[in-house]
């Protein structure tokens, strides 16, 4: 089982013919994603040859959909073009945007993402990267050689740190991985994926990557508290941020005790969340609850 994407999503690359598209692109169909097309106007017609497979190229989501049956779009247009694509994705009926794309001004985030949202697609990101299913499909930019399919999920704001825990638990494997992004405005929530994993049935722990900025992990905290009978790891990054100061990500951004490493971790834990110091603590507790829920003897 996953949320999200399985090895049955067809999926359409909206800027597959650029540098990164093609490059991503490739990558993708390595680690098995259908990608059944790619999306420019300008190109539209034409075929892409990524080593065994060629993907043909269509003017519109609306042409992609219909002609492959596609239901997941990746994006990799410029910030400039970016509430375009997803407007016309969500139009197009889609029902999965991954959108890679960063630097994408937050008033256009707001309007894709509340647009998508009434028309019924979801959208992970902007500024993140992606998700995936291992062994399945692999929709974004996360590398897909360094897990494997397993009883683990796994939601984070940071794509590195997503990265990181992926490998440092590679032995145990993940159902799915989702990247949501950093931004001050996302389509996907810790609470969203939160739900999704725990409706998982092969989903066993989930962990939650958390930073500095904003309210998600607090929000999240109070989610987990009411709803989730699920293990919880999770990590916080920034616990040596100073101060009132824009750290990375966009939504970054530490006022007073509001948005501190320190409140998000103390509402976690306050809801029965244990949360590592370093991400190879992090990793030890998941590996340490894993152990205990073990019968004994096994």
């Amino acid at each position: 089982m996953a949320i999200y994407l399985t090895k049955e999503s067809k999926v359409l690359v909206q800027g597959m013919t650029g540098g990164e598209g093609m490059k991503h692109t490739r990558r993708m169909l390595a680690a098995g994603t259908d990608v059944v097309g790619g999306v420019n106007p300008r190109k539209a017609g034409r075929t892409v040859d990524f080593d065994d497979r060629a993907v043909p190229v269509y003017g519109t989501v609306a042409e992609g959909i219909a002609a492959t049956g596609a239901d997941v779009t990746v994006v990799f247009v410029p910030p400039a073009f970016a509430k375009a694509a997803v407007l016309e994705a969500a139009d197009a009926g889609i029902g999965l945007a991954v959108v890679i794309t960063e630097g994408i001004p937050v008033h256009d985030s707001v309007a894709f993402t509340s647009y998508a949202r009434a028309k019924g697609t979801r959208v992970i990101g902007p500024n993140c990267p992606g998700l995936i299913t291992p062994g399945q499909s692999d929709a974004g930019i996360i590398p897909a050689d360094i897990t494997k399919p397993g009883r683990l999920g796994l939601v984070s704001k940071s794509g590195t740190l997503t990265y990181q825990l992926m490998y440092e638990l590679r032995d145990i494997g993940f159902s799915t991985c989702v990247g949501i992004g950093g931004d001050p405005v996302v389509g996907t929530s810790h609470i969203d994926c939160l739900a999704a994993f725990q409706e998982d049935p092969d989903t066993e722990l989930v962990v939650l990557i958390g930073e500095i900025g904003g309210d998600a992990e607090e929000r999240a905290a109070a989610y987990v508290r009411d709803h989730v009978t699920k293990p919880i790891v999770g990590y916080i990054a920034g616990f040596t941020a100073p101060e009132g100061r824009t750290m990375g990500h966009a939504g970054a951004i530490v006022s007073g005790s509001a948005g501190t490493a320190r409140a998000k971790r103390e509402a976690l834990e306050a809801a029965g969340v244990r949360v590592g110091s370093t991400p190879t603590e992090t990793a030890r507790l998941v590996l340490e609850l894993l152990d205990a829920r073990q019968p004994e003897g096994s």
